[in-house]
């Protein structure tokens, strides 16, 4: 038998080199960061491991209960409708977390783990997934099950509850002749509990919409490799979980405390035995909370050593502080199309990903909208900065909501949070390049990526994802559109749109660099690290 290893990030020196990882302190006395987060396949070693991958995070407030807040977590990239036999189980020798921070000491006050198990019953019959028509999840066609149980924490992690076990999982799609209705599948796979929780858990259609021809030069060098959803007709395994504010604001009061810090996280066993079986404890493989900036921007020697950190780690090491405020990206994007950067030190991009958005930190952007900070409870002298998806649960819900989200005026927008439909990475790049600070959008990039909305409607109910696709082409029959996307955002908000800023709807705005967020310009750790990341590398060895 053969056992594979992981090497722990608390083993000596490499406990150091990963408490090293990002960024260390200084900036307005707040520590200020490194922004990083898993995406499709951003790392050498979650590239070989995508049951695990953490592609995307969502939060956003419930359109249909706005006193309930949804996370929809998905993983495993660029699942192929046609990929079978096997298609795509959740690992159930790992654990999956989603984390929310609601006090900003970068920790976690409330954790939603989620642990799967499949039945098999092939055997030796069949290598088929079904063996006829599958109108239910209790068809007995259905030859391949999954279930899972969720536990909560309400208290750092300290003890867990278990929430529900046993419930179902919708299934890989397929196709049309194996699964007629998949609709009704995926609608039994919603369980509701007590207290109003709502869960899903199953194949989607994956929510991302953007070209990832970026990797080719900055879209070949002339903004002429654009326009092409690099990800349509892909699924993904998402998580959908809803629940009510009290659930994830500190101290339970989401008057008094409505901004909160969300993350989510993948484990796996230190060791694994192929064929059966683990040990020593589990070890964190992959981390997300702003999507894009690992896999674009944090260099090969750096992806693995990220992803196995911690939130609060991020603030151990000033070297790299110059990386922070000194983006390398604009640098790129002014040496390939003569685009000038912009002024450094970028405070603006501190804020806005590494502090959240808050008059509090001292930045250049003068309003209060997520940082935990502006939390009435929060103790500040306690507060970390991090790299966290924040999000503001007393902003109301518009009935147009702009793909552009904050730098539009939709404050219930992107980086408030993030909803299906925000263009993220049109936002994050007219962001490096300064818009937020300046308040107008960078002209020569507002053809941008040509990528402006979703192949497929989203959803106006729970999960409000996509149905899955049942080829690459992108056939699903997804739920009914939600609502326009290209309409301003609530005037009632506080704006963050400084005067003079020109909202543009012209299908799109900027992106080069495909949303590579100057805050997480990590590369200079990369000597720091390497060695450490090459001892997480697995480990094979013959065993008896």
């Amino acid at each position: 038998m053969s056992i594979r290893t992981r090497l722990g990030k608390r083993r000596g020196p490499a406990g150091l080199a990963a408490a090293a990882l990002l960024v260390g302190a200084g900036l307005y006395g707040l520590g200020p960061s490194t922004a990083g987060a898993s995406s499709h396949r951003e790392a050498p070693l979650i590239a070989a491991d995508p049951a695990v991958d953490n592609t995307d995070l969502y939060a956003f407030v419930s359109p249909d209960r706005q006193d309930y807040v949804t996370f929809v977590a998905n993983f495993i990239p660029f699942e192929e409708p046609n990929g079978g036999p096997n298609f795509y189980p959740f690992a159930t020798d790992a654990t999956y977390n989603l984390n929310v921070d609601n006090d900003g000491d970068a920790k976690p006050d409330s954790i939603f783990r989620f642990r799967f198990k499949t039945v098999d019953k092939r055997g030796n019959n069949t290598f088929l997934y079904n063996n006829g028509p599958v109108t239910s999840l209790d068809d007995e066609n259905l030859l391949v099950r999954q279930m899972y149980t969720l536990e909560s924490s309400f208290n750092g992690g300290n003890s867990f509850k278990t929430r529900v076990t046993g419930a179902p999982v919708a299934p890989s799609r397929v196709g049309n002749a194996s699964m007629p209705d998949y609709n009704t599948l995926r609608d039994q796979a919603v369980t509701q509990l007590p207290g109003g929780w709502k869960i899903f858990a199953g194949q989607a259609d994956d929510p991302f919409f953007l070209d990832l021809r970026v990797f080719d030069l900055l879209y070949g060098g002339d903004l002429s490799q654009t326009g092409t959803d690099t990800v349509a007709g892909y699924n993904v395994n998402t998580i959908v979980l809803q629940v009510p504010f009290q659930d994830v604001a500190l101290k339970g009061d989401a008057t008094r405390n409505p901004n909160i810090g969300i993350w989510t996280t993948t484990e796996r066993p230190r060791v694994r035995i192929t064929g059966g079986g683990s040990s020593g404890g589990r070890v964190q493989v992959s981390r997300l909370g702003n999507p894009l900036v690992n896999e674009v921007v944090v260099p090969a020697g750096l992806k693995d050593a990220f992803n196995a950190s911690r939130p609060d780690q991020d603030g151990k090491n000033p070297v790299v502080v110059k990386r922070v405020t000194d983006p390398e990206l604009p640098k790129l994007i002014q040496a390939i199309y003569n685009i000038p950067a912009p002024a450094t030190p970028r405070n603006d991009l501190v804020e806005i990903f590494l502090t959240g958005i808050t008059t509090k930190a001292g930045g250049p952007i003068k309003v209060d909208l997520n940082s935990q900070l502006n939390n009435a409870d929060v103790t500040p002298k306690r507060f970390v900065p991090s790299e966290q998806l924040r999000l503001n649960l007393s902003v109301p819900v518009t009935d147009q909501p702009n793909r552009l989200g904050v730098l539009a005026g939709d404050n219930q927008g992107f980086p408030n949070g993030r909803r299906l439909t925000d263009d993220v990475l049109d936002i994050e790049i007219q962001a490096l390049e300064g818009a937020a600070a300046t308040g107008q959008i960078v002209d020569a990039l507002a053809a941008g990526d040509k990528v402006d909305a979703n192949d497929q409607a989203f959803g106006d109910t729970f999960p409000y994802v996509a149905l899955p696709n049942t080829d690459k082409g992108g056939t699903a029959a997804g739920p009914a559109p939600s609502g326009s996307d290209s309409a301003p955002g609530n005037s009632a908000n506080p704006s963050l749109t400084p005067a003079g800023f020109q909202s543009q709807d012209d299908g799109s705005m900027g992106t080069v660099a495909a949303a590579a967020v100057g805050v997480a310009a990590a590369a200079g750790l990369g000597l720091i690290l390497t060695a450490w990341v090459w001892r997480r590398r697995s480990i094979k060895a013959s065993g008896a």
